[in-house]
């Protein structure tokens, strides 16, 4: 059986790792040279402890008032354009206290079954990527945001997720290498990091000896069907036979699903990274900063990449350094001794993340098309969920029981 996965990220490298494994032909069909993307520049968390999603009323109110200024942790360019007025409109309606409250379980469900995964991966020799279960700290630096913060450990320890509360000093104890400017953090012991880069160049080199095929540089414009059947993908270099499709294109997922008579609503929410190598300054583990809304990750030993921001604006927008400058005048506040130069253009990484409408990964087979599958809109959790997602692809292409309950993921619950 011959699967073609489009789309050479994290979900898509990572369907093929376990659809290789289970006796499928694969083949990986990118639009680029699968050396960039939002699956290189990420902050590289393994994190059970997001399990919050991005729709939540805290973020609306905040957004709104964050939405206008292009320096700030979110910014929404301003737009007539129909997918992003329809996206905004079902992130507005999922953004409740039910959704939060329905979305933590399956959320920690895929959380945890990604980060298992990733630990049997981390013991073999032929996959490389500086795995380190050193747990995370989520800094904070208001009272308000301390009140927060009580409340997500309570939340956590409902759902089985190892959490407290860190005074000042606990902090210190934990990061005694630089000082902090902070009230407190809550601690996860559960999370941990690894370096994006190097998975993903140690998965390409993996699968490519073990037989899976590489197309880059080719754009998918079609698909032939035969009834309810996909037969064939369509490329601007020919096409495809195909017994099963993966769709798996990140914020590009969106158009081709059109073609299937599917709408995905999915917006690219754009952030940035830098990466010092050998940085005077040193953490111990991964890092965010909460009102700032900045990640921190110490990385392969010796590198200290910074990043954030949601910037919803079209894809081939110039960067906008100001927003680069804004994460790092956001470390300065906590981490008053980092003295960080604002790099050239040349140094600043960013990518779309595939940002669904209600802050869940759309995941599922086809209705009309049973031998479609689709695992994209993974918003900030690319990375974090990238094993998970394929092991739950390669369950649903061979329609066998799949590893946890995917039902709140169905790409079609926009549909309904």
């Amino acid at each position: 059986m011959k699967v073609i996965i489009i789309g050479g990220g994290i979900i898509g490298l990572s369907s093929a790792f376990y659809l290789q494994q289970a006796g499928y032909s694969v083949t990986v069909v990118d639009r680029t040279d699968m050396l960039e993307g939002c699956s290189y520049g990420n902050a590289g968390y393994i994190c059970p402890s997001h399990f919050v999603p991005l729709a939540t009323p805290g973020i609306v109110r905040q957004g709104l008032r964050w939405m206008m200024d292009a320096g700030s942790p979110f910014y929404i360019k301003p737009s007539l354009n129909k997918d992003l007025i329809n996206w905004g409109l079902k992130f507005l309606k999922s953004a409740t206290a039910a959704h939060v409250e329905r979305s933590a379980v399956p959320l920690r469900d895929i959380s945890l079954l990604s980060k298992q995964l990733y630990e049997t991966w981390a013991t073999m020799p032929e996959l490389s990527f500086a795995y380190a279960p050193f747990g995370m700290l989520e800094l904070f630096k208001t009272e308000q945001n301390a009140h927060h913060a009580e409340q997500t450990v309570e939340e956590a320890a409902a759902l089985g997720i190892e959490a407290k509360i860190l005074d000042k000093a606990g902090v210190s104890q934990l990061e005694p290498d630089v000082a902090i400017d902070a009230l407190g953090a809550v601690y996860f012991p559960g999370d941990a990091q690894l370096y994006p880069n190097q998975l993903m160049l140690s998965l390409l080199t993996y699968l490519e000896g073990k037989g899976v095929q590489f197309i880059r540089h080719r754009e998918v414009t079609g698909f032939a069907m035969t009834g309810n059947r996909i037969i064939g993908v369509d490329t601007t270099g020919g096409g495809i036979a195909a017994d099963h499709v993966v769709l798996a294109a990140g914020v590009w997922s969106t158009a081709l699903a059109r073609q299937f008579g599917l709408n995905i609503p999915m917006v690219g929410g754009r952030g940035y990274s830098v990466t010092f190598d050998d940085a005077p300054y040193k953490v111990r583990r991964s890092i965010i900063l909460s009102e700032a809304r900045v990640a921190i990750s110490p990385m392969d030993g010796n590198k200290l990449r910074f990043g954030g921001t949601m910037e919803i604006t079209p894809l081939h927008t110039p960067p906008r350094m100001r927003r680069v400058q804004g994460i790092f005048d956001s470390v300065k506040r906590y981490f008053p001794e980092f003295n960080l130069p604002l790099p050239g253009a040349d140094k600043v990484w960013y990518g779309y993340r595939p940002c669904s409408a209600d802050g869940l990964p759309y995941i599922g087979n086809l209705s009309r098309y049973s031998n479609v599958t689709v695992a994209t809109g993974h918003s900030m959790l690319g990375i974090s969920l990238g094993a998970a997602t394929g092991k739950l692809v390669t369950e649903l292409v061979g329609n066998t029981p799949t590893s946890m309950d995917i039902k709140p993921f169905h790409p079609e619950r926009f549909c309904r």
